[in-house]
């Protein structure tokens, strides 16, 4: 299990927990990323940027920060 931010680009991935703290967590739930989806980090901005994850069950595309970024771990998903 890694962060997001040292998971590779346009790999599916799985939003395994969010470390963060409860406005974090209830942040990102808004924006509608949920322990158990499959994501995949499609860009990250130059140098300290923002960082773009798309949730691929849904569709939804957001840019994080890179701060957000690093309290969502996620972990490969293989097959």
């Amino acid at each position: 299990m890694i962060n997001l931010l040292l998971a590779p680009q346009a790999v599916p991935l799985k939003l395994v927990d969010i470390v963060g703290g409860e406005r974090v967590r209830r942040r990102l739930f808004t924006l509608g990323f949920h322990a158990g989806d499959i994501i995949e980090r499609s860009a990250q901005g130059i140098l300290r940027g923002p960082v773009l994850i798309k949730n691929i069950e849904s569709g939804v595309t957001v840019a994080i920060g890179r701060s957000v970024a690093q309290k969502i771990m996620v972990e490969a998903v293989h097959g």
